[in-house]
Order: structure tokens, then C-alpha cells, then sequence
């Protein structure tokens, strides 16, 4: 068990360290310049002690005269190292500002990008909130990943081999003792932070993803928890959330003490070896006073870069422990792509065809569609019924190749949406759903959704068409008004009249509708109906209808009932066909709609002629 662990911290670190190299390789420019100015600026660092070190021999002779030159050569060695270290220093630090900002910038955007092709199966199964965790996360680890690798572990490494190459030149076995002492060092720390502080780290981020989902889910639907009083119950929740977060992140925390502890350790141990080291030269004298300046001096150096290069190692795997739900991103699967060659589709007449299609959900065995074929005649209103489950929304994702059929063709006049753009495709067909999705901006954006380009003079034309305008105009700020989020500040009717207003500006030869009159009150309705009614003229329109007075006035009804079409024709034959599930199901809410209007009279809306 222990050993299939590793395999896997071995895998996510491999493949954290090649998303991230691919990033770099896109600029490998800048790559070399931060790198090139690293090594300079740190061997100016390593050589300093060398002056320091002749500095305090030429003080210390007895020939005053005779040093002079040499303490001059040595402080103004001293002072140019200082100035180019500042000056190489600061072109890296800007170099790497530049390099970062484009890395994360790429990053938000691909993984935006894949996101929003992820399939529609997968974000109904993940919370907004954790995503955008995860991408905002691995975004702010890659800035400290660069930062980390280019410039603080190159020069602790440029330190540790330079000082170590240096020393060995005046005395090997200093040398090897740096060396050696240095590398058990790192060692220790990169073991101590990739298998002791890493695995407990990946679990507390997984707790910091599920805090995130946990705040989103409860806020997103604030609504709702008013509308129960729900307020206590959702932060005993959120509580329970944050209870196991700080379980593990305190598990984190710890191991991570421990293992400065530990580094601490080591690095009293290392100071002893090189003091005692260089003393026992000076004791048998192999070395200088000005020697012992300059070990002590490049001591002092190489145990400030080596104390840093635990805290560096830990940001490492921090790093990578936070980009490792970002990096997972790139192994789901894209949901639909274009396929290679994929074309724009042209749709002028609207027809629909499904030939012989089989197609199934990705967790299920059984096929919804089993050679399943139908013709929608362009410019058809079609009316979709059918009880829940029966395969009415999975008709309308098809069309929209929201998923790709297992067998058989979705056609639209002649053509195969297969072999189209999703973009060309889907910008051709309107949806007005039951639930309309607004974004929080203003009126005007959420109308011109459908064509960005349009005019405001559009924009408001589309609005009186769907009966919106009215309310719209009322608002102190009139279409600039911003709605919030998903448009919870306004009703669901005036929703409901954003969506279709969308819809008439979309222009699109081919309308579906998912019961966009349902739950609304009747004034709402009312006006909703009038609208639906002038937006289906002279396009083929496809209405998911829950309650069947919506499609009285279709050219033809689909029954639906596990993935077939059982029953079709106009309203007044299927209602007359004995023992059929349309005239079942017309009886059944004819009947609910008595009860109803025994009770409240008033209620009443001419909703079945």
C-alpha cells in the first residue's frame, strides 16, 4: 500500500514538473536570461568571501606598505561583486516578473478554456465553487513554482557546488566536506518534504477544495436557506466542512514544524563540521587567519542559502501539491470535441432528422436510444411529451450535440452536426429553458448574449417582441440594470422575458423550448405565451412540454416513453386515441386543474382553449 503511494506522489509530482516545464518551454527566452542572471549573481556572492578573506591577511601584515595595494584590490573587489550581485538580482527578479504573469495568464485561460468543454454531465457532478478554487489555486502555485525552481533552488544549488568547487581549490578535503555536507543536507530536506509533509499537504487541499464547494453551494442558494430558515442548520454544515479541513491541515502544519526542526538540527550539526574542519587546518597550519576569515564568511553564505533551501523545497511541493487539481483538468476527457477537419454548418430551412440512432449515457449499459429515427420538416412546431426519464431532454442535447450519438446521425437540412463546429452549430439554434441562467451583468449584455454585435435599437426591439421591454424601461437604470447572480434580482417571469427577448435577437431557424410558462404566475404567463407564440413563427421550434395545454397548437406531438416515440399526431387525435398515455396524461391534469379551480376560481387561465 505504501509503495502504490509513492507510485503516486511520483506520478503527480512528474506530471506537475512537465505541466510546468511545458509553460516554460513557450518562453525558454526568458527561461535562459533569469538563469544566466542567477548564476552570475550568485558567484558574485560565493566570491566575495575570497576578498574578504585576503582583505583580512593584508590587514593583519606587518608590512603596512606593502598591503596597502592588496586592501584596495579587495575592497574595491568587494564592493563591484556587491553592485553587479544587486544589478544581475534585479534583472532577473524583473525578467521573472514578466515570464510569471504570462505563465499564469496562459494557465487561467486553457484551463478556463477546457472547463467550458468539459461535458454538461460533468459540471452538473462538480460544484463552481471547488473548480474555480482549484484553478485559481494552481495559478498562484505555478507563480511560486517559478519562482522557487529559477531562482532559489538554481542559486542555492550555484552556491552549494561554487563554494564547495572554490574551498577545494585551497583545500580538497574542505571542499569535500561542504560538498558532501551540503548534499545530505538537501537530501534529508526534499525526503522529509516530498514523503513526510506532501502527502499530508495533498489531503488538506483536498479538504481546502471541498471548503470552497461547501461555501459556494450555501451562498449560491442563500434563497433557498432564508425561505426554511435554514441559516443554522447550513453553518452546523459548513462546520463539520471546516472541522475536517483544519483536522488536516493541522496534520500539515505539524509535520511541517517537524521538519524545520529537523533542518534546524542538521544545520548546527553542518556548522560544527565546517568550523571544526577549518580550525583543525589552522591547528596544523594549513591556514591563515585571513583563511579562516574566508571559510567562516563562506559559511556564513552557504547557511543562509541552505537554511532557505528547506523553506524552497517545501514551497516546491507546496507548489505542486496546490497545481495538482489544476494538472487533473488536463486528464479529464473532453466531453464533445470538433472533430478534426470539423467545418462551420450552414442551417437555412431548419430540418431535423435522427437516423437510426443508438445512443447511451457514459455510466449506463443499457442504450436510451436503440435505432432510433424521426423527421422534423422545416418549419414544423413540434411538441416533445412524455413522462420523466422517457428521453424528451436527451432529444434536445442530440440536436445541440451536447453529446455525441453511440450510432446513427443527427442531421440538420441534409447535414451531419458531427461533422460541424459546436460553435457554428449551437449559435443556430435559440433555447429558452424552464429555469433561465442570467449572468450577473447588466440587461442589455444578458439580451445580446445571443449576438454581442448587436444595436441598443436591436437589443430594445427584441425586448418589446418579448413582451420586456415594459418592466425593463420601469428600472431606474433600464438596461443597464446589473441582475445578479444567475438573475435572482429579478422574477421569474421577467426572467423568464430576458431568455426569450435573447432568444428573438439569437434569430436562429431552429427554437427549443423547455416549458418556459411553467410555475410562473398568470399575468406572467400570459404574456410569456403571447411572446412564445410570435417567436416560433417561420422557424421549426421543438417545445418540451410538461403541461400539455403548451402544445394544444403544435403541428404534431412526439410521446415519448423509454428513448421510443410511442404516439404521434395533432392534439385533438391523440387525445381521442383509447387507453394512450397522452390522453392519460391530458386527463390526469385536466383533473388536477377541477380540483384547482374548486378551490380558487380565480386562478383560472385559459390554458386549454
Amino acid at each position: 500500500m505504501t509503495s502504490h503511494r509513492n507510485d503516486e506522489r511520483a506520478e503527480a509530482f512528474r506530471a506537475v514538473l512537465s505541466f510546468a516545464f511545458a509553460h516554460w518551454r513557450r518562453q525558454w527566452g526568458g527561461v535562459i536570461l533569469i538563469a544566466i542572471a542567477v548564476l552570475l549573481a550568485t558567484m558574485a556572492d560565493v566570491l566575495l568571501p575570497v576578498f574578504a578573506g585576503k582583505l583580512v591577511d593584508a590587514v593583519a601584515s606587518t608590512d603596512r606598505s606593502a598591503a596597502q595595494n592588496e586592501i584596495l584590490v579587495a575592497f574595491t573587489a568587494i564592493l563591484l561583486l556587491g553592485v553587479v550581485s544587486a544589478a544581475l538580482h534585479h534583472l532577473s527578479f524583473m525578467t521573472v516578473v514578466r515570464f510569471t504573469l504570462k505563465s499564469m495568464s496562459d494557465v487561467a485561460q486553457e484551463a478556463f478554456h477546457r472547463v467550458q468543454h468539459f461535458s454538461t454531465e460533468w459540471h452538473a457532478n462538480s460544484f463552481a465553487g471547488s473548480t474555480v478554487r482549484k484553478i485559481s489555486r494552481g495559478m498562484w502555485a505555478l507563480d511560486l513554482m517559478n519562482d522557487t525552481v529559477l531562482v532559489s533552488l538554481l542559486a542555492s544549488f550555484v552556491v552549494l557546488v561554487g563554494s564547495a568547487l572554490v574551498l577545494a581549490l585551497y583545500w580538497p578535503i574542505m571542499g569535500l566536506v561542504v560538498f558532501l555536507g551540503g548534499a545530505a543536507y538537501v537530501g534529508m530536506t526534499a525526503a522529509l518534504s516530498l514523503y513526510y509533509v506532501a502527502p499530508a499537504a495533498r489531503l488538506s487541499n483536498q479538504w481546502d477544495t471541498k471548503v470552497g464547494g461547501a461555501l459556494a453551494d450555501a451562498i449560491g442558494c442563500n434563497a433557498v436557506v432564508k425561505a426554511f430558515g435554514a441559516e443554522t442548520r447550513e453553518e452546523k454544515r459548513l462546520a463539520g466542512v471546516v472541522g475536517k479541513w483544519r483536522n488536516r491541515t493541522s496534520r500539515t502544519w505539524r509535520r511541517m514544524v517537524v521538519n524545520g526542526t529537523a533542518q534546524f538540527a542538521a544545520l548546527v550539526a553542518l556548522r560544527a563540521l565546517f568550523i571544526g574542519t577549518v580550525l583543525w587546518l589552522w591547528w596544523n597550519g594549513r591556514a591563515t587567519p585571513g583563511d579562516v576569515t574566508y571559510v567562516l564568511a563562506s559559511y556564513f553564505v552557504i547557511h543562509g542559502y541552505l537554511r532557505e533551501v528547506g523553506h524552497h523545497i517545501r514551497n516546491l511541493q507546496r507548489s505542486i501539491s496546490d497545481m495538482e487539481e489544476l494538472v487533473a483538468f488536463y486528464d479529464e476527457p473532453i466531453g464533445v470535441a470538433d472533430r478534426a477537419g470539423a467545418k462551420p454548418i450552414g442551417i437555412d430551412a431548419g430540418e431535423v432528422m435522427f437516423d437510426r440512432v443508438t445512443f447511451h449515457y457514459g455510466g449506463h449499459a443499457t442504450p436510451l436510444y436503440r435505432d432510433f429515427s424521426v423527421r422534423i420538416a422545416a418549419g414544423e412546431k413540434v411538441g416533445l411529451v412524455g413522462r420523466s426519464g422517457s428521453g424528451k431532454t436527451t432529444f434536445v442535447k442530440l440536436i445541440q450535440r451536447l453529446y455525441d450519438v453511440n450510432e446513427g446521425r443527427v442531421l440538420i437540412d441534409g447535414q451531419e452536426i458531427a461533422g460541424a463546429t459546436q460553435a457554428s452549430l449551437r449559435g443556430q439554434i435559440a433555447i429558452v429553458q424552464q429555469e433561465p441562467i442570467l449572468f450577473h451583468r447588466s440587461l442589455s449584455e444578458n439580451i445580446a448574449y445571443a449576438r454581442p454585435g448587436a444595436s441598443m435599437a436591436e437589443i430594445e426591439h427584441a425586448a418589446e417582441l418579448a413582451n420586456a421591454h415594459a418592466f425593463i424601461s420601469a428600472l431606474p437604470k433600464g438596461y443597464g440594470t446589473l441582475v445578479g447572480e444567475r438573475g435572482v434580482k429579478l422574477s421569474g417571469g421577467e426572467r423568464q422575458r430576458v431568455a426569450l427577448a435573447r432568444a428573438f435577437l439569437a434569430d436562429a431557424p431552429i427554437l427549443i423550448l423547455d416549458e418556459a410558462t411553467s410555475s410562473l404566475d398568470s399575468e406572467s404567463e400570459l404574456l410569456i405565451q403571447d411572446a412564445i407564440a410570435r417567436l416560433m413563427r417561420g422557424r421549426t421550434a421543438i417545445v418540451i412540454a410538461h403541461r400539455l395545454s403548451t402544445v394544444r397548437a403544435m403541428d404534431r406531438i412526439l410521446v415519448f416513453d423509454h428513448g421510443r416515440i410511442v404516439e404521434e399526431g395533432d392534439h385533438a387525435t391523440l387525445v381521442r386515441r383509447e387507453g394512450g398515455i397522452y390522453r392519460s396524461l391530458f386527463e390526469k391534469q385536466a383533473l388536477e386543474l377541477s380540483r384547482g379551480l374548486e378551490h380558487d376560481p380565480e386562478k383560472w387561465t385559459p390554458v386549454f382553449g
